[in-house]
């Protein structure tokens, strides 16, 4: 059976920055007849749940893992290394289990693909990739975001 990487919230893991999940029933039909692995990279980086919120601030998840630009939480302390640590376990699990895809949370710093949030906690967001994400398909897992979300 085909796996897929899947944003352990999204699975109903109370794993989010605030201890809930979003699980809903869309990411349940796009998972389906696949062998879903479920994996929140910032828990497994060393953040707790529930956390305080971070965002990306001078850059995207490429930046971040080019050295570029950093992960910080909503009061100013630097989490990157933590998200860098997540996106490596990541990247491990999804290899592990051979994963070529991933379907991860929208605009998250560590999962959003094609949107994050702009790093000023006012929940506005901008084009770019989470660290996770960037670090997936820098290594050939091709990344999308789940829908309705």
């Amino acid at each position: 059976m085909e796996a897929i990487l899947v944003s352990a919230c999204l699975r109903g893991v109370p794993c989010r920055f605030d201890g809930r999940h979003k699980a809903s029933s869309r990411t349940a039909e796009e998972v389906a007849g696949r062998e879903a692995v479920p994996f929140c990279p910032e828990v497994a980086g060393g953040l707790t749940t529930p956390r305080r919120p971070a965002e990306l601030v001078g850059g995207d998840g490429h930046d971040v893992l080019d050295g570029t630009a950093r992960v910080v939480d909503d009061t100013g302390r630097d989490v990157t290394a933590e998200f860098v640590e997540g996106a490596r376990r990541a990247l491990a699990a999804a290899r592990r289990t051979g994963c070529t895809e991933a379907l991860l949370m929208p605009r998250s710093p560590s999962c959003g693909r094609g949107t994050v949030y702009d790093g000023s906690f006012t929940g506005e967001s901008v084009p770019g990739d989470g660290v996770t994400a960037a670090l997936l398909e820098r290594n050939g897992i091709a990344v999308r975001p789940a829908p309705g979300v």
